[in-house]
């Protein structure tokens, strides 16, 4: 069976702190690598390659689409379906992804045939090898297939999240695209992840509620036999907290040792695990740990709390000394609280200046349905759930309590900018990644601060 399977477009107008990235689809590459066993697979990365969708699937005669979603795609994924549609209704389409696993109903549209809710090599399998039966064959095969929900048989409102299966990624399968894959200055990089799960359980990460509130690791054998074949020279591990184990830190760094790795590694690491682990981790500062993506989110120690992170502000900071001093770049994420106001955001550019990361992204909380966070913020949402090119992590979606709406979006907006522009490493940005990169990054922070300008413009 010929499957196609789609990463669909950034949509234009969502506020994204994703300007400064462009990662491989590590997903797509995983159903791929599950897919080809009995299929013929291709994977069209709309994010790399513009084209015209009809033309595409005319060339391509696909038997079967795949489109992959986050939340703020469900437009594009329904548009991509619908064109599928237009070329020939015979075609099933399935749709798979964060979106799906999260809020399959929000795909209950008549150009989509099946969500994935729970990605399984069983129910790709059980999927994949039904929809290659005769029509007749595939009313009747296409039931009760693990993780997957058949759209002409309704949705049901509420149902139960399911953990994806852990599938190791077939990286050939974008070959043609891997060379324009990066992570902010690193270019090529490619993706790795070596566990599931998270046991910090923050109320406003996705991560844990999506993969387990339990790291869940992987055998290191199948970790480093990726790492023998990833060809890229830096490696974006995207564990939620790659450092919260010192024997697998150790592990990793023997085998570096042994077989004489030399690549440029970056990974999600928590202020406590650098703590707690620091002598695993400035160990593997020195195979190749370049930068550290730390969740400091906060100066306010209630906040922190809040978060139920279990650092402290002294820790941040103690974390942050211990990355400087090892050589360790440290990439700080921070979020703007919905109940700030203007002397919360001037002690916050403070905060920045004492913490000196190399690079920090910014983003408004964002109360995901299913969070905490949601529950404690649901009578100020400012969009519906169904508003779905809304809910990405730079736009405002919690009505501010202390100050207007507009009024909030000009801290935001001014904070942005004086991070971005005055307060992020530009000296750095040159030596580690030259010109280019700067100006890439100086290109995603106008675009981010035209389309904060255009918001504050909506709300009068």
């Amino acid at each position: 069976m010929r499957i196609l399977l789609i990463r669909p477009p950034r949509p234009p107008k969502a506020i994204t702190i994703g300007e400064f990235m462009f990662c491989e689809p590590l997903g797509l590459e995983a159903v791929y690598g599950v897919l080809r066993e009995k299929h013929q697979v291709t994977i069209l990365d709309m994010m790399a390659e513009q084209v015209d969708i009809g033309e595409y699937l005319q060339e391509q005669q696909p038997e079967a689409v795949g489109i992959t979603a986050l939340c703020i795609d469900v437009s594009n994924v329904l548009e991509l379906a619908r064109a599928v549609k237009a070329i020939d209704e015979t075609i099933p389409v399935v749709a798979g992804g964060t979106q799906a696993q999260l809020m399959p109903r929000a795909f209950a549209d008549p150009a989509i045939d099946y969500v994935m809710h729970q990605t399984t090599a069983a129910g790709l399998h059980g999927l994949f090898d039904a929809l290659a039966a005769s029509n007749e064959a595939r009313t009747n095969n296409t039931e009760k297939i693990p993780g997957v929900l058949a759209v002409r048989k309704g949705i049901p409102e509420n149902i139960r999240l399911q953990k994806n299966e852990y599938l190791v990624p077939e990286r050939s399968s974008c070959e043609q695209y891997r060379s324009r894959y990066s992570y902010f200055g690193y270019k090529p990089c490619a993706l790795l992840q070596t566990s599931q799960g998270c046991s910090t359980c923050c109320t406003f990460c996705l991560r844990w509620r999506i993969e387990g509130a339990k790291e869940a690791h992987q055998d290191m054998e199948v970790i480093f036999r990726q790492i023998r074949e990833i060809r890229e020279p830096s490696i974006m591990i995207i564990d939620n907290d790659f450092l919260c184990s010192g024997e697998r830190l150790e592990q990793l760094c023997n085998f570096l040792e042994q077989e004489k790795i030399r690549k440029n590694f970056l990974c999600y690491g928590s202020v406590q695990s650098v703590l707690h682990n620091r002598e695993s981790v400035h160990r593997f500062a020195k195979y190749g740990l370049r930068a550290v993506l730390v969740g400091y989110e906060s100066f306010n120690p209630g906040e922190l709390a809040g978060y139920q992170k279990k650092a402290t502000v002294e820790d941040n900071l103690e974390a942050a000394g211990l990355l400087r001093r090892w050589g360790v770049d440290a990439w700080a994420s921070f979020i703007f609280h919905p109940d700030w106001d203007h002397a919360d955001f001037k002690a916050f550019r403070r905060y920045i200046r004492r913490l000196r990361p190399e690079i920090s992204s910014l983003s408004p909380l964002t109360p995901f349905p299913g969070l905490p966070a949601f529950r404690e913020f649901q009578d100020r949402l400012l969009f519906d759930v169904r508003e779905y090119e809304q809910w990405s992590f730079g736009n405002i979606s919690i009505r501010p309590s202390k100050m207007s709406l507009r009024a909030y979006y000009a801290e935001v907006l001014l904070t942005n900018l004086q991070v971005n522009f005055f307060m992020n490493n530009a000296l750095y940005l040159v030596r580690r990644f030259g010109l280019r990169t700067l100006f890439r990054l100086t290109v995603g922070g106008t675009r981010l601060t035209l389309r904060y300008l255009a918001a504050m413009r909506r709300v009068g």
